[in-house]
């Protein structure tokens, strides 16, 4: 899911995401294979999630690309020090931001 969101879409990830608190914590570690793997389960469960640069800071930028690619998901904003991701579930029972059925925000 390496595809630009744009338009209704991005503004919609974007206030969802300003409610949640960082769900993980890049540390000493970096972007270790756990770390990389909980971030997919995260995803996979919440779609929209909030990491925050406890160490490394100077590195968000590079760091959350890799993460993205390696978890195939989007950077919707960096703030600060915490970088906000998504990924839509493949299957679209277990979805939760864009439901099928559901209105979507980019349908004007």
């Amino acid at each position: 899911m390496s595809e630009k969101l744009a338009g209704a879409k991005l503004r919609h990830l974007k206030a969802l995401a300003q409610k949640l608190d960082p769900l993980l914590h890049v540390g000493k570690n970096r972007l270790s294979p756990a770390f990389v793997q909980s971030v997919n389960d995260a995803l996979d469960r919440r779609e929209l999630i909030k990491v925050k640069f406890a160490e490394f800071k100077e590195e968000k930028k590079e760091l959350a690309k890799e993460l993205s690619e390696a978890t195939n998901s989007v950077v919707i904003q960096a703030v600060g020090h915490v970088v906000v991701l998504f990924r839509e579930n493949a299957d679209p029972a277990k979805r939760v931001i864009f439901k099928p059925g559901r209105v979507d925000p980019s349908d004007g």
